[in-house]
């Protein structure tokens, strides 16, 4: 026993570092300090705006020697002096829960505007490894934190937490902005001071994981008021479409850890020597502008770096869905082909009941899993229909639901074994259809084999829905016989291995992320979709709560923002046509009724907008979003895209709640101008404007005052006005 504490003492000896150092991980603006102490411990010591002199930190240790517990170790662990909120609880064979890690070097590289920093950690009793890696992106501001695990011990260990990344912040005030929602209600607003102890935010849902909340915050310091312009922000991302969790956990001394990663529900994860556990991204940034500043830099990240092919102009697209649901025939395609390139629009997208012949896709209790083209609605085919949009002018697109299977279906019936199940229990269904289980890898294949299957319907195809429309119940995986606890982390990752399949195979296919509305608005699935579906809520009422949220985090080039026909299907909302248009043309503009329905005017007036949208298009992709007013806030919802060199922007504008006859003139502050220069202003899709300086040329600094007071008087009023620098 003596020789074996002796091994321990000389290992524990050798880790630690000859003095204390610090570890400067930082953008343009914003600085991450680590300090590695003289008994080995690693340290966060700052997360903020860049200072001078960062090495200063070194000579304070006073925060970081409390009662119960050692301080914000840069990896909390389950062990040693730690007692609160843990990122890494590891069960060893003996049964033992200590962690310790201690610090035994950092590196750093620097490639293509990305500084790389890994720091590497280390247990010597159980030679469990932890290696963090740090990619700094320079010019946008963000810091992207993953760890990665290894076992470098002799016996099978399990991962009971792994979280992505662990922050921590000292401020008199904490003001958590985040999420909450449901289907046709994503992504709404809610704000909370937090208290002593821990907030944890959490889903569960294996599947549309994000419906319900998101694994996405902004943090606001020493405030209890929410501001777009001023103040310290925090904001922060999980990059993954499973289960995650966000702790937010204030100790008695008011320090704020926030630990975030994979959910640890049901998913003790085995890690055998040698094996190496890798986590999700964790996307980070720092403002010290308010959280709009915060919104940017993680837009401009996503653009450059974190959404596929970030930035690329989508075409707008009519959705045969709401038109036509599953009653079609050949016939009723070709004409809503024709009223798109009549319209103006770019694509068509040709939505759910287009397959299965032996249980046809005429409603959703039938079909899913049987992926041939149903020829008793479309004898012509696929490619006949496809090529029809080509011929016009169109693109092509098409609906899929890859990850799912209704039990009235021949692949039901072949493979009851691929069913997402708990042996012996009742297969529960959610729309009448269940889970594949894509922890199996015969699944994988055949869920690319779908994916690449309907590529080959057509060479015409240019657009893919993904949809997934339930989530998962009564879990478990034939397939990981009694190691049901890698599944819901199995599960996601197998998704992510066929998507990385269908990128090599097909790089230039627009595909559209869909979970039955916002079920899947994340940056992990972002990695490989272009665009989501916003919600399947199209009310241009809701719309403004839901797209407002949403771009809190998430770029607005990704927000699929259609048009519909009122009364609204999913909400019985009545809204004007303008109003609609004017709220989808935030986003990326499509239609999704049946335009056989217009009145003249009405088609007119979608004419209309439809055109005025290209001409500033390019700025919902690429520009800047400035925040002017928030519909959480006020009866007025408004926002701007300003282009990178201030040349030009688009405001949108957009009444709520009635006004009284006196106060229908709301005063905009237009941020993101360039003060000096001057802008001439012109309202879009109006024959006569609603604010008294249409059509003249202004200072950017004027319009900054809050002299640009459109006439907004009644709910439902909207506008829209572009700029251009003269």
């Amino acid at each position: 026993m003596k020789h074996i504490l002796l091994i321990a003492a000389a290992l524990f000896c050798a880790c630690l570092p000859a003095r204390a150092t610090y570890i400067l991980i930082q953008t343009d603006h914003t600085q991450l300090v680590l300090t590695a102490q003289e008994d080995g411990a690693l340290r966060t010591r700052y997360y903020g705006k860049r200072i001078e002199a960062p090495w200063q930190f070194l000579n304070d240790d006073s925060r970081f020697h409390g009662p119960n517990g050692s301080g914000p170790m840069t990896v909390p662990t389950t062990g040693g002096k730690y007692v609160r909120e843990a990122a890494l609880h590891v069960r060893y064979a003996d049964g033992s829960h200590n962690t310790e890690l201690y610090y035994t070097g950092h590196k750093s590289e620097y490639r293509n505007g990305v500084f790389t920093t890994t720091v590497m950690l280390r247990d010597p009793v159980t030679d469990l490894a932890v290696q963090l890696i740090y990619d700094a992106y320079e010019k946008e501001d963000v810091i992207v934190a993953h760890t990665e695990i290894v076992n470098g011990g002799k016996k099978t260990i399990e991962l009971l937490d792994y979280a992505s990344s662990a922050m921590h912040f000292e401020a008199d005030r904490y003001l958590l902005t985040h999420t909450w929602g449901g289907w046709a209600t994503e992504m709404q607003v809610e704000r909370e001071l937090l208290g002593h102890d821990t907030k944890v935010i959490e889903s569960r849902r294996g599947v549309q994981t994000t419906q319900n909340n998101n694994p996405s915050f902004l943090l606001s310091l020493n405030t209890a008021e929410f501001s777009e312009t001023a103040g310290d922000v925090i904001a922060g991302a999980l990059a993954w479409s499973g289960n995650f969790r966000l702790a937010f956990d204030r100790d008695d001394a008011g320090r704020l850890s926030v630990i975030a990663g994979i959910s640890p529900f049901a998913s003790a994860y085995p890690l055998a020597p040698g094996e190496t556990f890798i986590t999700p991204d964790m996307v980070w940034t720092f403002s010290s502008a308010g959280a709009g500043q915060a919104s940017r830099n993680l837009h401009r990240w996503a653009r450059n770096w974190g959404v596929y092919r970030g930035g690329q102009v989508h075409p707008t697209l009519l959705n045969s869905w709401e038109g036509a649901y599953f009653t079609f025939t050949t016939e009723t395609l070709l004409r809503m082909i024709d009223d798109a390139a009549g319209m103006g629009l770019e694509m068509f997208v040709l939505d759910d009941g287009w397959f299965a012949k032996d249980f046809p896709r005429n409603n959703d209790a039938a079909g899913l899993g049987d992926w041939e083209v149903n020829t008793a609605k479309l004898p012509e085919g696929i490619d006949y229909v496809a090529s029809y949009a080509h011929d016009k002018g169109l693109k092509f697109g098409i609906w899929i639901e890859p990850e799912m299977v209704n039990p009235q279906s021949n692949l039901a019936r072949r493979h009851p074994e691929w069913v997402v199940q708990s042996p012996g229990r009742e297969i529960y269904q959610e729309r009448n259809q269940w889970v594949l289980d894509l922890s199996n890898p015969k699944v994988q294949d055949f869920v690319f084999g779908i994916f690449d299957g309907v590529m080959k319907l057509s060479k015409n195809i240019d657009y893919v829905k993904w949809d997934c429309n339930r989530v998962i119940q009564s879990f478990g995986s034939t397939y990981l016989g009694k190691e049901q606890d890698r599944f819901f982390v199995e599960y996601c990752q197998g998704l992510y291995s066929v998507m990385k399949r269908i990128r090599t195979k097909y790089p230039d296919v627009i595909i559209q992320c869909c979970s039955s509305g916002g079920g899947r608005v994340d940056y992990g699935a972002l990695h490989y979709f272009d665009e989501i579906w916003t919600s399947d809520n199209t009310d241009g009422d809701c719309r403004a709560y839901i797209q407002y949220a949403t771009n809190l985090i998430y770029p607005p080039f990704i927000m699929g923002a259609h048009v519909s026909a009122v009364p609204n299907h999913q909400s019985g909302n009545v809204t004007p046509l303008k109003f609609r248009f004017d709220m989808a043309c935030a986003g990326r503009l499509g239609l999704e009724l049946q335009p056989k329905n217009f009145s003249a005017r009405d088609r007119a007036l979608a004419e209309r907008c439809i055109a005025s949208y290209y001409q500033y298009r390019d700025l919902v992709f690429t520009g800047d979003l400035y925040r002017l007013s928030s519909p959480y806030d006020s009866d007025y919802y408004a926002l701007a895209y300003v282009a990178p060199d201030k040349s030009r922007a688009v405001v949108y504008t957009y009444c709520l709640r009635y006004q009284h006859r006196t106060g229908s003139q709301h005063p905009f502050r237009i941020d993101g101008l360039d003060p000096q220069r001057k802008y001439k202003v012109r309202e879009l899709n109006v024959d006569r404007s609603c604010w008294w300086g249409d059509g003249q040329t202004f200072t950017g600094d004027f319009l900054g005052t809050g002299a640009f007071n459109p006439d907004l008087p009644q709910k439902y009023s909207s506008a829209v006005f572009y700029l251009e620098a003269e």
